[in-house]
């Protein structure tokens, strides 16, 4: 009998042994010298919280990268039966010039209201919207049949976004001094909201929509605007004088927002969550488009002043090459191809639009068209819907 419970009191011994073994005891549960070396789980940190994105906007394809849904051929149902198309407001003429991109051939000349600025594609894609700034209209295209609707009445459009939700256009009405947020299909206004800066123009929005940056190019200031509550929640004047801040452009990680300025020549690199004051980085003369290439790994970069394109290598956060146009020119606004093969520019002050083939830098084509032209757009490009200005996609 004693041997038998001494038998017994053994095994429970190796038993209770073994269990404390293979599971700790409670004081030692969590440690990671309890799990042993092999495969032991990392003490767990606090996790940061992150702010809620816009709501209602389309998550993200890549969280590294906004333009991901921008790649060659990667053409919304939408749109993709849509013809190709190059169209050109003539600020000067009050016309859009429509140019067929693979015959360099112009295939019309549509009227419209008084100084054309920009031409939009609305956010649901579906409408090309034409800034008609001085006119006080938007006069809607549509780009499957190419014919122009009736216009709609809309104070002094310099500028045209949509909200990453699609919910809200943003009107930039420059000279009222005012961010007039919009319904995106009737452009029935909302709500106005009133700045102080001078000459609200060009915009982009943060990787997770909650707010947008916008620049002033009258009086050389930097707007931050939270997108949900429509108010401005933040203002800087740029650290030179005379400066002139133009297009507006997130970098692909979403972490830097750069800001072309004319004066300055070149463009400010600008952290948006902090809206810190930003550093310049020198261009060339007369800094003011920029255009993401379809990689998501090149900026192209156009200097109005001095007919040139640099071109920003993102990996690397340097400038790497510079086109210059054959027999100069005055590149503005434009758009990269939907194959990403070719950069489409306006020339601002030479009646003409340029074709650039974006791996060598070569002028493709030279096409006269009417006064003016200004802020072009290609159409269809890829993505999923559009923040405005002449073609951002996500």
């Amino acid at each position: 009998m004693n041997a038998y419970r001494n038998t017994t009191t053994a095994l429970a011994g190796l038993t209770l042994a073994a269990m404390l073994a293979a599971c700790g005891t409670p004081a030692e549960k969590g440690k990671p010298e309890a799990l042993g070396s092999a495969g032991a789980a990392p003490p767990r940190k606090a996790v940061p919280a992150v702010p809620p994105g816009l709501a209602g906007m389309p998550p993200l394809l890549d969280p590294n990268d906004v333009y991901a849904a921008d790649r060659p051929g990667k053409l919304s149902p939408v749109v993709k039966d849509f013809p190709p198309r190059v169209y050109v407001p003539n600020t000067n003429s009050n016309t859009v010039t429509v140019i067929d991109p693979a015959t360099y051939q112009i295939v019309d000349t549509i009227p419209v209201g008084v100084q054309p600025q920009h031409v939009v594609p609305s956010w649901d894609l579906k409408t090309l919207w034409v800034n008609n700034n001085r006119g006080h209209t938007l006069t809607p295209i549509d780009p499957a049949t190419g014919q122009a609707g009736p216009p709609v009445e809309v104070h002094d459009p310099y500028n045209l976004y949509f909200t990453p939700n699609g919910k809200y256009a943003v009107v930039m009405a420059s000279m009222d001094r005012e961010l007039v947020f919009r319904d995106p299909r009737t452009m029935e206004r909302v709500k106005t909201v009133p700045v102080t800066c001078y000459g609200v123009n060009h915009a982009d929005f943060s990787a997770d929509g909650r707010y947008f940056v916008v620049s002033c190019e009258f009086s050389g200031e930097l707007l931050k605007v939270d997108t949900e509550k429509m108010e401005v929640v933040g203002q800087q004047k740029l650290p030179f004088e005379g400066a002139m801040p133009q297009d507006v452009k997130i970098s692909p990680d979403g972490k830097t927002f750069y800001i072309a300025d004319m004066m300055a020549h070149g463009m400010w690199v600008l952290d948006g969550e902090k809206f810190t004051e930003p550093r310049l980085l020198p261009t060339g003369k007369g800094c003011h488009g920029l255009y993401i290439s379809r990689d998501s790994k090149e900026m192209y970069i156009s200097n109005r002043g001095e007919g040139t394109i640099s071109v920003f290598d993102f990996p690397s956060g340097k400038l790497t090459k510079k086109w210059t146009l054959p027999d100069g020119g005055s590149p503005d606004m434009g758009g990269v191809s939907a194959d990403g093969r070719v950069l489409w520019l306006s020339g601002r002050y030479d009646s003409e639009v340029y074709a650039i083939d974006t791996t060598s830098g070569k002028q493709l084509a030279r096409i006269p068209v009417g006064g003016g032209p200004h802020g072009l757009a290609v159409y269809p490009q890829p993505g999923r819907y559009s923040l405005g200005h002449t073609g951002i996609f996500r």
